[in-house]
Protein backbone atom coordinates (compact mmCIF):
# COMPACT_ATOMS: atom_id res chain seq x y z
CA UNK A 1 0.00 0.00 0.00
CA UNK A 2 1.27 3.38 -0.36
CA UNK A 3 0.16 5.72 2.67
CA UNK A 4 1.83 9.16 1.86
CA UNK A 5 0.38 11.22 4.92
CA UNK A 6 -1.13 14.27 2.47
CA UNK A 7 -3.74 11.52 1.05
CA UNK A 8 -4.58 10.63 5.05
CA UNK A 9 -4.40 13.45 7.24
CA UNK A 10 -6.96 13.23 10.22
CA UNK A 11 -8.18 9.47 9.31
CA UNK A 12 -9.23 6.81 11.22
CA UNK A 13 -5.66 5.44 11.81
CA UNK A 14 -4.38 9.02 12.21
CA UNK A 15 -6.88 9.61 15.23
CA UNK A 16 -5.83 5.79 17.23
CA UNK A 17 -1.91 6.58 16.41
CA UNK A 18 -1.16 10.27 16.96
CA UNK A 19 -3.50 10.26 21.07
CA UNK A 20 -0.98 7.54 21.74
CA UNK A 21 2.32 9.79 20.22
CA UNK A 22 0.48 12.66 22.74
CA UNK A 23 0.37 10.00 25.90
CA UNK A 24 3.96 9.00 25.79
CA UNK A 25 5.27 12.64 24.57
CA UNK A 26 3.27 13.19 28.07
CA UNK A 27 5.02 11.09 29.72
CA UNK A 28 8.28 12.02 28.84
CA UNK A 29 7.43 15.74 30.46
CA UNK A 30 6.75 14.02 33.68
CA UNK A 31 10.36 14.78 34.63
CA UNK A 32 12.21 17.74 34.63
CA UNK A 33 15.11 15.72 32.30
CA UNK A 34 15.29 16.76 28.80
CA UNK A 35 14.38 14.21 26.27
CA UNK A 36 14.88 13.51 22.48
CA UNK A 37 12.18 12.31 19.75
CA UNK A 38 12.81 10.84 16.38
CA UNK A 39 10.36 11.06 14.20
CA UNK A 40 11.94 8.93 10.94
CA UNK A 41 8.88 9.18 8.19
CA UNK A 42 8.15 12.66 9.31
CA UNK A 43 5.94 13.85 6.20
CA UNK A 44 4.73 18.08 6.02
CA UNK A 45 4.68 18.42 9.49
CA UNK A 46 1.10 20.57 9.35
CA UNK A 47 -1.72 19.09 6.46
CA UNK A 48 -4.27 21.59 4.54
CA UNK A 49 -7.37 19.57 5.15
CA UNK A 50 -8.66 21.26 2.05
CA UNK A 51 -5.74 20.27 -0.08
CA UNK A 52 -6.35 18.20 -3.77
CA UNK A 53 -4.68 15.36 -1.70
CA UNK A 54 -6.87 15.43 0.86
CA UNK A 55 -9.44 15.94 -0.93
CA UNK A 56 -8.99 13.21 -3.21
CA UNK A 57 -9.86 10.39 -0.24
CA UNK A 58 -11.99 12.70 1.98
CA UNK A 59 -10.98 10.76 4.61
CA UNK A 60 -11.19 13.31 7.99
CA UNK A 61 -14.70 13.67 7.54
CA UNK A 62 -14.24 9.55 9.13
CA UNK A 63 -11.43 10.64 11.27
CA UNK A 64 -10.98 13.82 12.95
CA UNK A 65 -14.56 15.45 11.96
CA UNK A 66 -15.79 12.81 14.27
CA UNK A 67 -14.17 13.46 17.36
CA UNK A 68 -13.37 16.84 17.31
CA UNK A 69 -16.27 17.91 19.58
CA UNK A 70 -16.03 14.35 21.38
CA UNK A 71 -15.81 14.00 24.91
CA UNK A 72 -13.00 11.41 24.84
CA UNK A 73 -10.86 12.17 27.98
CA UNK A 74 -7.46 9.74 27.27
CA UNK A 75 -7.27 11.74 23.94
CA UNK A 76 -7.76 15.30 25.92
CA UNK A 77 -4.14 16.50 25.19
CA UNK A 78 -4.18 15.53 21.26
CA UNK A 79 -7.40 17.46 20.75
CA UNK A 80 -5.84 20.55 22.85
CA UNK A 81 -3.11 20.49 20.51
CA UNK A 82 -5.42 20.07 17.42
CA UNK A 83 -8.71 22.71 18.56
CA UNK A 84 -5.62 25.03 19.29
CA UNK A 85 -4.53 25.04 15.70
CA UNK A 86 -8.10 25.38 14.06
CA UNK A 87 -10.28 27.70 16.53
CA UNK A 88 -11.72 28.43 13.19
CA UNK A 89 -13.16 25.07 12.40
CA UNK A 90 -10.99 21.99 10.99
CA UNK A 91 -8.73 23.82 8.58
CA UNK A 92 -5.21 22.19 9.51
CA UNK A 93 -4.19 18.64 10.38
CA UNK A 94 -0.91 18.37 12.65
CA UNK A 95 1.02 15.57 12.06
CA UNK A 96 3.23 13.83 14.06
CA UNK A 97 5.95 16.42 14.16
CA UNK A 98 3.50 18.89 15.15
CA UNK A 99 2.07 17.00 17.13
CA UNK A 100 5.65 17.11 18.97
CA UNK A 101 6.54 20.21 18.67
CA UNK A 102 3.81 21.47 20.57
CA UNK A 103 5.23 19.69 23.49
CA UNK A 104 8.92 20.34 23.47
CA UNK A 105 10.21 22.41 26.25
CA UNK A 106 13.22 24.45 25.89
CA UNK A 107 15.48 21.69 26.37
CA UNK A 108 13.91 18.91 24.48
CA UNK A 109 14.83 17.81 20.63
CA UNK A 110 13.14 16.93 17.75
CA UNK A 111 14.79 15.23 14.86
CA UNK A 112 12.18 15.15 12.26
CA UNK A 113 13.58 12.86 9.20
CA UNK A 114 12.00 12.71 5.46
CA UNK A 115 13.35 11.54 2.42
CA UNK A 116 10.65 12.23 -0.02
CA UNK A 117 11.95 15.80 -1.53
CA UNK A 118 9.30 17.92 -1.79
CA UNK A 119 7.98 16.58 2.04
CA UNK A 120 11.38 17.45 3.16
CA UNK A 121 11.24 21.28 1.87
CA UNK A 122 8.12 22.10 3.09
CA UNK A 123 9.36 20.12 6.29
CA UNK A 124 12.03 22.58 6.69
CA UNK A 125 10.10 25.51 6.00
CA UNK A 126 7.38 24.48 9.06
CA UNK A 127 10.08 24.76 11.39
CA UNK A 128 12.66 27.12 10.20
CA UNK A 129 13.56 29.28 13.33
CA UNK A 130 13.09 26.64 15.54
CA UNK A 131 16.39 25.48 17.69
CA UNK A 132 14.76 22.70 18.55
CA UNK A 133 13.74 20.80 15.61
CA UNK A 134 16.88 19.43 13.40
CA UNK A 135 15.34 18.75 9.74
CA UNK A 136 17.40 15.91 7.87
CA UNK A 137 16.71 14.49 4.57
CA UNK A 138 17.50 10.75 4.74
CA UNK A 139 15.80 7.89 4.91
CA UNK A 140 13.99 7.33 8.47
CA UNK A 141 15.55 3.70 9.18
CA UNK A 142 18.90 4.72 8.29
CA UNK A 143 18.31 7.71 10.70
CA UNK A 144 17.55 4.89 14.05
CA UNK A 145 20.97 3.61 13.75
CA UNK A 146 22.84 7.12 12.96
CA UNK A 147 20.71 8.90 16.20
CA UNK A 148 20.08 6.49 18.68
CA UNK A 149 20.67 7.07 21.56
CA UNK A 150 20.57 10.20 22.17
CA UNK A 151 22.42 12.62 23.89
CA UNK A 152 19.86 13.14 26.36
CA UNK A 153 19.59 9.22 27.27
CA UNK A 154 15.44 9.91 27.42
CA UNK A 155 12.82 10.28 24.55
CA UNK A 156 11.27 8.51 22.08
CA UNK A 157 11.55 6.61 18.64
CA UNK A 158 8.15 6.95 16.37
CA UNK A 159 8.50 5.40 13.33
CA UNK A 160 5.35 5.52 10.54
CA UNK A 161 6.25 4.91 7.38
CA UNK A 162 4.17 4.72 4.16
CA UNK A 163 4.51 0.84 3.67
CA UNK A 164 5.28 1.67 0.20
CA UNK A 165 7.85 -1.77 -0.64
CA UNK A 166 7.40 -5.45 -0.19
CA UNK A 167 9.26 -6.02 2.39
CA UNK A 168 8.45 -2.88 4.62
CA UNK A 169 7.94 -5.24 7.81
CA UNK A 170 10.90 -6.56 7.46
CA UNK A 171 12.71 -3.72 7.23
CA UNK A 172 10.53 -2.59 10.44
CA UNK A 173 11.50 -5.53 12.57
CA UNK A 174 15.22 -4.99 11.11
CA UNK A 175 15.70 -1.22 11.96
CA UNK A 176 13.62 -2.02 15.22
CA UNK A 177 16.19 -4.72 16.60
CA UNK A 178 19.17 -2.86 15.67
CA UNK A 179 17.66 0.23 17.45
CA UNK A 180 16.91 -1.28 20.54
CA UNK A 181 20.01 -3.14 20.77
CA UNK A 182 21.52 0.51 20.74
CA UNK A 183 19.42 1.96 22.87
CA UNK A 184 17.44 -0.78 25.43
CA UNK A 185 16.44 2.20 27.45
CA UNK A 186 14.92 3.73 24.63
CA UNK A 187 10.60 3.97 23.73
CA UNK A 188 10.18 2.90 20.09
CA UNK A 189 6.58 3.30 18.88
CA UNK A 190 6.13 2.28 15.38
CA UNK A 191 2.85 2.12 13.27
CA UNK A 192 1.78 0.05 10.62
CA UNK A 193 -1.60 -1.07 8.70
CA UNK A 194 -4.16 -3.40 9.45
CA UNK A 195 -5.41 -5.08 5.86
CA UNK A 196 -4.67 -8.60 6.53
CA UNK A 197 -2.36 -10.55 8.98
CA UNK A 198 0.38 -11.26 6.99
CA UNK A 199 2.57 -8.29 7.39
CA UNK A 200 2.39 -8.15 11.11
CA UNK A 201 2.96 -12.35 11.31
CA UNK A 202 6.13 -11.56 9.23
CA UNK A 203 6.68 -8.90 11.94
CA UNK A 204 6.16 -10.95 14.74
CA UNK A 205 8.27 -13.41 13.64
CA UNK A 206 11.01 -11.11 13.02
CA UNK A 207 10.77 -9.11 15.83
CA UNK A 208 13.90 -10.23 18.69
CA UNK A 209 12.49 -12.07 21.24
CA UNK A 210 14.77 -11.01 23.78
CA UNK A 211 13.52 -7.25 23.25
CA UNK A 212 12.45 -5.42 26.48
CA UNK A 213 8.66 -5.74 26.90
CA UNK A 214 6.57 -4.56 24.12
CA UNK A 215 3.10 -4.11 23.56
CA UNK A 216 1.02 -3.86 20.62
CA UNK A 217 -2.39 -2.18 20.25
CA UNK A 218 -5.07 -2.59 17.43
CA UNK A 219 -7.68 -0.65 16.90
CA UNK A 220 -9.78 -1.59 13.88
CA UNK A 221 -12.69 0.37 12.08
CA UNK A 222 -13.89 -2.51 9.98
CA UNK A 223 -13.47 -6.06 9.76
CA UNK A 224 -10.49 -7.76 7.62
CA UNK A 225 -11.54 -8.09 4.03
CA UNK A 226 -7.87 -8.58 2.64
CA UNK A 227 -8.18 -5.27 0.47
CA UNK A 228 -9.41 -2.46 2.41
CA UNK A 229 -7.33 -0.19 5.37
CA UNK A 230 -9.62 -1.35 7.97
CA UNK A 231 -7.36 -0.14 10.77
CA UNK A 232 -4.04 0.46 12.36
CA UNK A 233 -1.54 -0.96 15.16
CA UNK A 234 0.87 0.62 16.83
CA UNK A 235 4.09 -1.67 18.28
CA UNK A 236 5.77 0.13 21.42
CA UNK A 237 8.19 -0.95 22.96
CA UNK A 238 9.06 0.26 26.85
CA UNK A 239 5.88 0.91 27.52
CA UNK A 240 5.20 3.45 29.96
CA UNK A 241 3.53 1.71 33.41
CA UNK A 242 -0.38 1.94 32.59
CA UNK A 243 -0.14 2.40 29.28
CA UNK A 244 -2.11 -0.10 28.51
CA UNK A 245 -5.38 0.64 30.74
CA UNK A 246 -5.16 4.49 28.83
CA UNK A 247 -5.01 2.37 25.61
CA UNK A 248 -7.83 0.01 26.21
CA UNK A 249 -9.95 3.37 27.33
CA UNK A 250 -8.91 5.28 24.22
CA UNK A 251 -10.00 2.76 21.73
CA UNK A 252 -12.64 2.13 23.83
CA UNK A 253 -13.90 5.63 23.28
CA UNK A 254 -12.78 5.43 19.69
CA UNK A 255 -15.16 2.36 18.82
CA UNK A 256 -18.26 4.30 20.28
CA UNK A 257 -17.48 7.50 18.10
CA UNK A 258 -16.22 5.79 14.94
CA UNK A 259 -17.73 2.56 14.58
CA UNK A 260 -20.01 1.74 17.41
CA UNK A 261 -21.15 -1.47 15.08
CA UNK A 262 -17.94 -2.50 13.39
CA UNK A 263 -15.13 -1.55 14.98
CA UNK A 264 -13.01 -3.61 17.47
CA UNK A 265 -9.55 -3.48 19.60
CA UNK A 266 -7.22 -5.77 21.28
CA UNK A 267 -3.65 -5.50 23.45
CA UNK A 268 -1.50 -8.00 23.04
CA UNK A 269 1.81 -8.29 24.94
CA UNK A 270 4.38 -9.58 22.54
CA UNK A 271 6.85 -9.40 25.19
CA UNK A 272 6.06 -9.30 28.52
CA UNK A 273 7.89 -8.01 31.97
CA UNK A 274 10.69 -10.29 32.74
Amino acid sequence: MNYRHAYHAGNHTEVFKHPVLVTLLEHLRRKPKPFTVIDTHAGIGLYDLASVEAGKTGEAADGIARIIDADIPAASGYLDIFRDLNPDGLKVYPGSPALVRALLRDDDRLIACELHPEDVKLLRRTFRGDPRVAVHARDGYEAIGAFVPPPTRRGLVFIDPPYEARDEFERLADALNAGIAKWPTGIFAAWYPVKDRAGIDTLRRRYAPDNPPTLTCEFLRTPLDGETLAGGGLLICNPPYGLGAKLDALCQSLRKVLAPNTGAFALDWWIRER
